[in-house]
């Protein structure tokens, strides 16, 4: 990897540009293009895990508060941050009062209130919603509006950080009047709102076409004089990310590239064109082997291939979880994949620091004899020659599957390989990005679905404090029909212990105890091998030399400061 790569990945938020324009005026700048490789399939982020449609949604839809890209957070919709010592936070950590902005109006030009922030929170936590961000609403017992710029949260019991509800690209405010029929099981139905909600970002958006294209333009009423400088903005999806990267860096037929997921010599002949600039750090980003934990038999249906009442006939075992982890050689994936742009990791979170496990770097050694060692161990033995071990008359024989792109597809043939060693057969199936990803509940092709025995994708959390993230493996947030598929335990795992001990960390205050809670959780994840955590990813993304005010986070959504974004004249 080259010098200049190399000097983006040391800091955060390398694209701040200094200067300022000098003339003002909103959509002064005409049009501007982003493209994300995996289109958005809703504009509800709500109704979504992809990274994709949060961000996309991030445009129109904003939060109380959100983390720039040091990690501090910000009031956004709120006039300040509570806490204890503004009094926005009682001395028992049992409620945060939020003090709204006056001077906010929606896109429509209607009041924005307390009554819509109490409305989405009751949106959320509706137990028929399927809603995503419910583990940022753990604990919260709930809000009310008093008066119509103040919010009062109150928890079910201490909330040492209370910052969970309305902080963050997750969890923003929608609109309560438009989303009024949308509650409980008619969310993933409301069509029109979920595609065109009213907002009070910077921009609204004027045409939507799920896993394609969305046409915006500058919302009139924004808040902030002159802003945004663009008058109409695309964001364009689909293709690939050697595609996107180069309609910025190379033809110059968009300004914004997003997650230019390529190999480390792809990247360095990208930073050859003279139409752009790269942009990273490192977050909290993992690249993950998600293990099923159930059975993915077909005939099970649809309500049985989701339970713990059908396991895994044979990763429900946990020495074959530990031996297909052990098998992989993660130097050699970093090295294919990532370069200068990835580190190996052991622990499902890699940053701050602080959270960091030290536990489980074992895996940072591919073990091959072991992992051999280990099956023989458990009984798992080639009985008929094919090279494929069994037990009891089950073979282990898997269906592995990601998202369609290069560098995953290299880790596919990799890790094969590697598993074949140790007398595990892998058939290998790649899914488009935009499905894989996506919020349709019909489709059999989802992440959520898991309608296979191993998936790899990334995930990561948003601002410095992984609480609600951590939440995502709770028993209760398994995905199942009647959440229409929306839930973060994607592996369906359920451990009494794990949840006993996460309603702990929702009661410790004091970093250090948080800290090693954060820890412990971490490991129970990592080495029970529901979760096989790979690749410590640094964020890439590029933008036009012409683009200015980019400041690249993440801690948040990489478009959360697209306000400031303008153009610099040739």
């Amino acid at each position: 990897m080259n010098s200049a790569l190399n000097r983006i990945l040391l800091t955060l938020g390398l694209s701040l540009v200094l200067c300022t324009p000098i003339h003002a005026q909103q959509g002064r700048d005409g049009h501007v293009k982003i493209i994300y490789w995996q289109a958005p399939s809703t504009l509800n982020p709500y109704l979504s895990a992809g990274i994709k449609d949060i961000e996309s949604a991030s445009l129109i839809l904003e939060p109380l508060a959100r983390h720039d890209e040091q990690g501090n957070m910000l009031p956004w919709l709120a006039e300040e941050i509570p806490t204890i010592d503004n009094g926005g936070i009682n001395n028992d950590l049992s409620e945060i009062i939020w003090k709204l902005r006056s001077d906010i109006v929606w896109s429509d030009g209607t009041p924005f209130t307390a009554a819509d922030v109490v409305f989405t929170a009751d949106y959320c936590m509706h137990e028929e919603s399927g809603c995503t961000g419910l583990a940022h609403f753990r604990g919260v017992m709930n809000v009310k509006a008093m008066g119509t710029h103040t919010v009062k949260i109150t928890f079910d019991s201490p909330a040492p950080y209370p910052y969970g509800p309305f902080v963050g690209a997750r969890t923003p405010i929608l609109q309560a009047s438009q989303f009024a029929a949308c509650v409980g099981a008619n969310a993933s139905d409301c069509t029109e709102q979920n595609s065109y909600p009213i907002g009070t970002g910077p921009f609204k958006a004027i045409e939507f076409q799920p896993d394609d294209v969305v046409r915006m333009v500058a919302n009139p009423n924004y808040r902030e004089q002159n802003k945004p400088a663009f008058s109409t903005l695309t964001l364009k999806g689909g293709g690939d990310a050697a595609a996107a990267s180069r309609a910025v860096m190379e033809t110059g037929e968009f300004d914004y590239a997003w997650n230019i997921l390529l190999p480390p010599n792809a990247i360095a002949e990208l930073e050859k064109g003279n139409k752009g600039k790269l942009v990273g750090g490192f977050g909290t980003l993992v690249e993950w082997i998600m293990v099923n934990l159930t059975d993915p038999a077909p005939g099970l249906g649809e309500q049985g291939r989701s339970t713990s009442s059908h396991p895994h006939p044979f990763l429900s075992d946990l020495q074959v979880r530990r031996a297909l982890s052990m098998a992989i050689d993660r130097n050699r994936l970093v090295e294919v994949g990532y370069g200068k742009a990835g580190k190996i990791t052991c622990n499902v979170i890699p940053a701050p620091q602080i959270y960091r496990s030290s536990a489980n770097e074992k895996c940072m050694t591919q073990d091959i004899v072991g992992a051999n060692a280990l099956l023989d161990k458990a009984g798992w033995v080639d009985t008929n020659g094919n090279g494929v071990r069994d037990k009891d008359g089950v073979e282990l024989k898997l269906l592995y599957q990601t998202s369609t792109n290069a560098v995953r597809q290299d880790f596919q043939n990799l890790i094969r390989k590697w598993w074949l060693e140790i007398g595990v057969e892998t058939e290998l199936r790649k899914i488009d990005a935009s499905v894989f990803f996506g919020s349709d509940s019909e489709s059999p092709d989802t992440l959520q679905k898991f309608y296979a025995d191993v998936q790899m994708y990334a995930n990561m959390f948003s601002g410095t404090d992984p609480q609600s993230y951590l939440a995502s493996w709770l028993c209760a947030d398994i995905p199942r029909p009647e959440s229409q598929w929306q839930g973060g335990n994607i592996p369906r795992f359920c451990s009494l212990e794990y949840d006993e001990l996460h309603e702990r960390l929702t009661r410790t205050a004091g970093i250090s105890e948080r800290a090693r809670i954060v820890r412990q959780l971490n490991d129970i994840l990592v080495q029970e091998h529901v979760i096989i955590p790979l690749v410590h990813r640094g964020r890439i993304s590029v933008h036009a030399n012409s683009l200015g005010g980019v400041v690249f986070n993440t801690l948040d959504s990489e478009l959360w400061n697209v306000a400031d974004w303008y153009r610099i004249s040739e």
